[in-house]
Parts: structure tokens; sequence; C-alpha cells
């Protein structure tokens, strides 16, 4: 699986060393292969080079600053730190709005070595964000900003872009092991500012980069530039949290389940300091981006948003009411007697609560209370592209390239990549004829006995068993139909040449042994004697069943 089909800025890729080709990172070999000689390239070679360039990227940068005047205003209020011409008349911060206090700047290590370029003018932005205000004037939002479109100022904020392999701990949380994946990102943006919302950021990408640029200070020449403010630790976090964030799409996919658990590793992923072309509004509790290269829009919601969570508890009970008082009021509509609707609602009841609170109590994360959130509103469309001296919007929207992870297990002592198969039809077709099997073992039995003779079958002799079955069948199917798919999903091992192979678990030999000596346990007084009672009402029921009862 190479990420060669993913397209990357030249000044990003990791090239090989015997021929100087791009080479691209296959995750089954955990390295990069030239994609022109075919040799690899190990991930400690690839930080190697890395590392060169940036030191003579930073080279450079000091030697281009001495060509530029520049200065650096720190705010009062949110600590944002701007680097801007020295002829740039700056009285307020972008973020806050609060006073600056100017400084002088003397040197260029604050600056990443990467740049994308503003694309779209400071007009082209205005009318961008005055044609969604347009087209959402019911939200109040819209409204708010229509009247400060004046205030939205071009600023180049300060990313992590980040590349390369990642490892990640993923699992449903509705239940379930826990397994490991590899994988490939690519065009992963992490925001590198203590103040700005990060939600907001994220919403407006993602960026192109082919217009990536080795950073020349005449880019900044009317925008200004505002340098990183997180602490190493809170970037690393957030590097794990946004890669983790970006895998979850096609995790899903392969968990079959949207409710899922990405712990991602960056260890070995490429890092590098870039400034992405962002235009910024923030007034009175509003904010406001505009992407200055796409043109795509973000606007953060005004007042906070709600929503419970319920404990797994609750939700069983809410659930068995739902389900009772439906059928109570199917019985009602068909007129149904009172005492009968009451008693088919109690025996129903009974068995839904056992069947919600086995279904529920599976759950991982057993988190509830009143949870706040702001939503993100963003615009439709693809990105905007100049043709002529005319700014157009594209109609398909781009997405971020995410390489489909490899799924990795320690089987029989040794790591092997497998894929994962939780549901298909022949589990759910298996799950029924058991369930079928066991509420019908008396029937099934009958029949044997009596040479499939159905003339002499009597369903009432298995009123007991029914009574005993029906309730429980579907409690058992989903307790142990859910831990049977969740905690014991299909595996199949994935050879060299692509080649898929089921593997089959080997029971262990103690396993079998324990279940023989509990079953032996049964036959042992006093213990025996309560397994022949058992054996000879079941004996009866089937007699029962085959035959009827005799007059």
């Amino acid at each position: 699986m190479k990420t060669s089909d993913i397209k990357t800025g030249k000044l990003y890729d990791i090239h090989c060393p015997s021929c100087g080709a791009p080479a691209y990172y296959d995750i089954r070999k955990r390295m990069y292969d030239c994609s022109y000689c075919g040799k690899p390239v190990g991930i400690d070679r690839a930080k190697s080079e890395h590392k060169g360039f940036r030191e003579i990227s930073r080279k450079k940068m000091r030697e281009s600053l001495k060509n530029f005047e520049l200065q650096k205003a720190v705010c009062t209020g949110c600590g944002a730190e701007l680097v801007f011409d020295a002829g740039d008349a700056v009285a307020n911060c972008s973020f806050c709005g609060r006073s600056l206090v100017r400084k002088a700047f003397v040197n260029g290590d604050s600056i990443p070595e990467l740049i994308i370029p503003f694309s779209i003018t400071p007009s082209e932005a205005k009318d961008i964000l005055a044609d969604w205000c347009s087209r959402n004037k019911h939200k109040r939002e819209a409204r708010a900003i229509t009247k400060r479109l004046d205030d939205l100022n071009g600023c180049y904020l300060p990313y992590e872009l980040v590349r390369g392999p990642v490892r990640c701990c993923v699992f449903r949380i509705d239940g379930g092991s826990v397994y490991d994946c590899r994988g490939f990102v690519d065009k992963v943006f992490v925001n590198c500012s203590k103040k700005l919302d990060n939600g907001l950021l994220d919403a407006m990408e993602p960026f192109d980069l082919d217009d990536l640029k080795e950073f020349d200070y005449s880019y900044i020449a009317g925008h200004r530039v505002k340098t990183g403010d997180i602490s190493g630790d809170e970037l690393v976090r957030r590097v794990d949290l946004e890669v983790g964030e970006d895998y979850k799409p096609v995790v899903r996919k392969v968990m079959e389940s949207k409710a899922v658990g990405v712990t991602a590793y960056c260890d070995d992923v490429l890092r590098m300091p870039v400034l992405l072309p962002v235009y910024y509004l923030s007034f009175d509790g509003y904010e406001a981006a505009v992407n200055g290269q796409t043109g795509k829009v973000s606007v953060k919601a005004y007042k906070d948003s709600k929503y419970l969570i319920l404990p797994w508890w609750l939700k069983a009970i809410l659930a068995t009411i739902a389900g009772t008082a439906g059928v109570a009021l199917g019985m009602f509509l068909i007129g149904a007697e009172r005492d009968l609707m009451l008693g088919a609602s109690v025996c129903l009841a009974l068995v839904l609560i056992f069947v919600f609170f086995t279904a529920y109590s599976r759950q991982k994360e057993d988190t509830y209370g009143l949870e706040y959130y702001r939503k993100i509103f963003t615009s439709k469309g693809g990105p905007y592209i100049r043709e002529g001296k005319q700014l157009v919007q594209t109609k398909e929207e781009q997405t971020k390239p995410v390489a489909k992870p490899v799924f990795y297990m320690n089987l029989n002592g040794r790591e092997t990549e497998v894929e994962l198969s939780f549901s298909s039809v022949l589990r759910a077709i298996r799950a029924f004829v058991i369930m079928f099997g066991v509420v019908f073992l008396p029937v099934i039995l009958a029949l044997l006995i009596n040479g499939f003779n159905f003339s002499l079958l009597n369903l009432a002799g298995s009123a007991v068993w029914f009574c005993i079955a029906v309730p429980l069948a579907p409690v058992f199917l989903i307790k142990y139909g859910r831990m049977d798919i969740y905690d014991n999903p299909w595996i199949y091992m994935i050879a060299p040449d692509g080649k898929k192979k089921r593997y089959r678990k080997k029971r262990d030999p103690k396993e079998v042994q324990d279940i023989l000596l509990f079953i032996k346990e049964w036959f042992k007084p006093p213990l025996l004697w309560l397994t022949l009672v058992l054996l000879f009402l079941f004996g009866s029921i089937v007699y029962l069943t085959a035959f009827g009862f005799v007059e």
C-alpha cells in the first residue's frame, strides 16, 4: 500500500540518497521506497534529510532578513505576537481587538521556513464572506458579521505541517478488543496558536500543498505574521489528537461503527513549521475565518449548543419503556381488552429490560451529563480559482487524502498483517440458527424420535420450555452475539502477495479440560441429583411434545 497516489509539495518530499528521485512511504514495509530505482529509504534517513533541509532554510532566512525592516507587536489582552512591515499601521490586535505594544524584531527564529502565500486579495475575501452572510442571513452570526466586514484582516498563522507514518490504537466504544493499526497521513496542519479556536481553523481546511514555498520575507508585505505560542508538549498533544481525528473516518469503515476511539502515536512523522494564509475576524464573541488560499469560510456559533449524554442503565430503562409503550399502543388501537393489554405489557417489559440492560452494559465509556459545544458553520463548494482576472469557485469540495490503515495482530507469536471482518450475512444467519435451535430444541428432538410424524406433534408439551427459552433467547443473542462479533472478529491473514487466508485460533487444551471438569462436577453428588431431575424433566418435555399427553 504505497502513498505515491497522494500528491505532495516538492519541498516536503523525501528523496532517495542514491538517485535523488522522490520516495514514497510503504505502510507494509514501514519505510520509504524510491519511485525511480526502488531502493528503500529508512525513517531515520528521512528524518535526517528533513533536518538538513530545515537548517539550510533557516540560514537563508537569516540572510534574507537583512534586507527587510520589520517590527513586532505584543497584544496586551490575548498575548498574541505579530510581525509586520515597519511602515504598517497596526493599532489593535486582529484576534481580540485589544491594543498592541510595539517592539523591535531582532531575528527570524520564530518564523517558519515554509509558507503558502495568499491567493485571495483582502477585497475578494470580504466579498466571499459577505456572500456567505447573504446566503445565511437567517443566522445571528451572519447578520452581526455583515456589519463588521471591514474589520476582516489577513494574517499568516503558524501551523505544524505533519506528514508521515502513524501508529494507532483503535477500539469500538460499544465494546470489543483494542486493535493496532498503522497508516500514513498527509496534509495535516496543526494550529500552533494558544488562544485561537482550533475547531474554527480546522473547518476552513484543507490547503493545497502544490503552492507550498520556501519562506521569504517579501511574502509578508501587506500582511501580518502571528508567531506560535504553545509549548512543545502541547504541540505534541495537538499533533497526536489532530492525526487521530483525521484517521477516524477510515478507521470507522474498517471497524463498521461510527462509535470508535482512536489514539494516534506520531513519533515517526515529519513535522515542519509552516505559515498559512488566513483572513480572521473576531469581535464581541463572534469569530470568522476565510482560507486565504481556497476561500473556504468557517464561522463559529455565537452561543453554546448542548446535548445530554445518558448513562447506559437509563438508556436501557427508557428503551424498555418506549418498546413496551409502543406495543401497548398497538394493542389499544386494535381494540384489545384492558386485562390482556396490561398482562402482555408487563410480560414484554420483563423481557425487554433484560434485553436492553444486556445490550447497553457492554458500553466501554460510561460518561454522562450535559455536554456543551460550539457549532462551526462552513461554506459549501470547492476552492476558488482564478480564471484570468476573475475569481471563480469550483464545485467539487477538497478532502484530505488519508491512506487506508493496515491492521496487525500477534498471531502464533508473530506480528501479522490482518484484515478484520466484524459482521457478515453468514455470521448473522448462524446466530439466528443457534437461537432458533435453542428455542425449538424439544420440538426438533421430538420429531427425531417420532419419525417426523407431524400429526403426533403436540407443541403444548413444550410450553414450559418456551416460557423459559423465548424470553432468554434475545438476551443471549444480544449478549453473546455482540461479544462474538466485537471480541472475536473473523481474522484474515494477508500474505506478502496479497492473498487472504482465514485464521482460526487453536483451542487451548486447558480450556477444553476446564469445560470437561465443569461438566463432570454436575454428575457428582450433590449436583448429580439436580442433574438427573433436570434431565428427567427435559426428557418428559420431549416425549410429551413427540407423542402428546396420554389419556
